[in-house]
């Protein structure tokens, strides 16, 4: 009896979950739609429906004559009349097809969620793929494309928001389509005004953490290379079982993943407590090092190869100091390895332009749009972001919040009690 008991249980289970998954009332309207195509319902926890489906984009919205391609987008419903937070992601989005998936502000405020690829990222890739057309420009007329086919159903107020390259993408959509939103959250989103911005060897090297913390990890940079000899036998086998290839030697690689390992500790919060006794044994070392800068970050085929076209081209970078081991390694210089490490021969040729750079910074300077900004103090991508210069002092709406001690997961349910009511409370007046 107990046996017959739990497979009904199971066969309404699955009468339930069809039901759900059948064509409804939004999913018709999701169809008719125009531009709105292939839409399939996901399974959720979190929202009343969701779906996973494309909207059709100008490869270049200069012209049309470059044709189109399917931009991947996964809609979470909890009302039409609800806020509408849309997530300017800048990477791919396949996390969100996940059942347990929900931003942090739709938890926080009950809202829609409309998460959106990237162009040239996972199933939002041209075919032909022409790097030419992988400009910000062309990424926020997908944005305001797509606000602007979803804005016929969903009603209520919208918000952006993205996290890193998504939070950069939030700032420069809403400097560009300033009227398309309601609000704007950017976490920990840098504002880069160079291919090697300048900024960030300077704020590991002298204002990250303590003194001690910044003279331990410099001590750890110098064991990494004294111990190569013995450690690159390992490091070979690694990359080796890994299947990584690279664009330059091996052992320069090595060296890169050195000169990352500050960068990549401070950026994740990993305690720089750590890092290993100068008396453990080698593997521990080498342990350290690649579960801190894994050389896969190096190796192509990237999956982040889109990112790092737009870093040479708009977004900009980071540079590496030479100093820490500069006795040791038989690099020369830094200058320019973006490019050697990250692209191949044919996108070498791009070249940086400061417009986007410049026009992100006048805008937010001269305008004050309901924009909060979220970043973490030990974060070195907090370096070059406008925590750095932006004054909201003359301010009405525009605020900026540095959770203390913080890294690249700094979030709004990561601040101190009173800065997080402080920012729930500011939303909730604007979303009303």
């Amino acid at each position: 009896m107990k046996k017959l008991t739990i497979l009904a249980w199971f066969v309404l289970m699955a009468i339930g979950l069809s039901a759900q998954i059948d064509s409804t009332q939004f999913m018709k309207q999701l169809c008719g739609l125009e531009g709105v195509y292939d839409v399939k319902p996901l399974e959720t926890k979190k929202f009343n429906e969701k779906y996973v489906l494309k909207i059709e984009q100008q490869v270049d919205w200069s012209t049309s004559s470059k044709g189109t391609f399917g931009e991947r987008i996964i809609v979470g419903i909890k009302g039409l009349d609800k806020p509408t937070v849309i997530v300017t992601e800048g990477y791919n989005a396949s996390y969100g097809l996940n059942p347990s998936y929900e931003d942090e502000l739709s938890n926080l405020f009950d809202a829609n969620v409309v998460l959106c690829e990237y162009r040239y990222f996972a199933e939002s890739t041209p075919v032909p793929t022409n790097w030419d057309y992988m400009t910000v420009d062309n990424s926020l007329a997908d944005y305001h494309h797509v606000r602007q086919v979803l804005g016929q159903l969903f009603t209520g107020k919208w918000i952006s928001t993205g996290i890193s390259k998504g939070g950069q993408t939030t700032m420069f959509y809403r400097a560009t389509y300033p009227d398309d939103v309601d609000v704007s959250v950017s976490y920990v989103a840098p504002l880069n005004r160079a291919i090697e911005d300048g900024r960030h060897e300077k704020f590991l090297e002298k204002e990250v953490g303590s003194k001690a913390e910044r003279k331990a990890i410099k001590k750890a940079m110098q064991e990494f290379m004294k111990r190569k000899p013995r450690l690159m036998p390992m490091f070979t086998k690694f990359c080796k079982e890994k299947n990584y290839q690279f664009y330059i030697p091996e052992e320069d690689i090595y060296d890169y993943c050195v000169l990352e390992y500050p960068f990549a500790l401070w950026q994740w919060g990993t305690p720089v407590s750590t890092i290993p006794a100068l008396d453990a044994s080698d593997k521990e070392w080498f342990d350290n090092l690649m579960q801190t800068a894994d050389p896969d970050y190096f190796a192509y085929p990237n999956r982040y190869m889109p990112f790092d076209v737009q870093a040479v081209r708009e977004l900009g970078y980071y540079g590496y100091s030479l100093k820490p081991i500069k006795k040791w390694t038989s690099l020369k210089n830094t200058k320019g390895y973006l490019k050697q490490i990250m692209l191949p021969d044919s996108l070498r040729h791009y070249d940086f332009d400061p417009t986007l750079h410049d026009r992100t910074v006048k805008f937010l300077k001269e305008e004050d749009p309901k924009h909060i900004f979220i970043y973490g103090e030990f974060d070195p991508w907090s370096a070059s972001g406008v925590c750095t210069w932006l004054d909201c002092s003359d301010k009405q709406n525009m605020r900026v919040y540095v959770q203390p001690g913080g890294s690249h997961k700094a979030r709004i349910n990561t601040m101190p009690a009173d800065m997080k009511k402080e920012i729930i409370d500011r939303l909730a007046e604007w979303l009303k």
